[in-house]
């Protein structure tokens, strides 16, 4: 695989913008994989060129135990199950064997002076950790805490997914899902 999009989600709305990044991968790159962070290896493939990595801003950056903990709350689920996060899997990511570029995404609340980003936080992580960090972190807006997404959000997901394969070097054949967008 030449690309792989790793996302966590609390309420659904960062799983919908993973998946619509990798859909915009695939209008130009066939070899991308979408992994949920639970499903997500900690030593990635030797041929790996990009990695996305998305996550929910909680508490003003990446989710923690006891963040996740009051999302399941709210989502009238087990808080038991703490599950695993992004924050968790950048500890456990080996760092890469040769460059590897990487972007990132968070989905927040679009409320002015509002600080921080899960976006920043990871990307601050890979740059550290040897990754070619490419792209600024870039956030996707909900309307409140369980969103939904606003209007549009999914829609500009996708273009900056297509966007994202431009770091990559050599051709990029057409995935099966369409053609080239210009």
């Amino acid at each position: 695989m030449r690309a792989l999009v790793v996302y966590e989600s609390s309420f659904g709305n960062t799983g919908q913008v993973a998946q619509a990044v990798w859909e915009g991968m695939r209008r130009r790159l066939s070899d991308v994989a979408l992994l949920d962070v639970a499903h997500a290896p900690r030593r990635l493939p030797p041929e790996l060129e990009l990695l996305v990595v998305g996550a929910p801003t909680q508490a003003f950056g990446m989710s923690r135990p006891s963040t996740r903990e009051d999302a399941r709350r709210t989502a009238g689920e087990d808080p038991s199950d703490l599950s695993f996060g992004v924050r968790e899997w950048l500890r456990e990511l080996e760092p890469p064997e040769r460059p590897v570029h990487a972007a990132t995404f968070d989905t927040r609340i679009h409320t002015p002076h509002v600080p921080g980003s899960a976006a920043v936080g990871a990307w601050r992580v890979l740059r550290r950790d040897g990754y070619q960090v490419s792209a600024e972190a870039e956030s996707f807006w909900v309307l409140g805490i369980r969103g939904p997404l606003r209007d549009g959000e999914l829609d500009r997901a996708q273009s900056w997914g297509t966007s994202l394969v431009s770091l990559l070097r050599g051709p990029h054949p057409i995935g099966p899902v369409g053609a080239p967008v210009g």
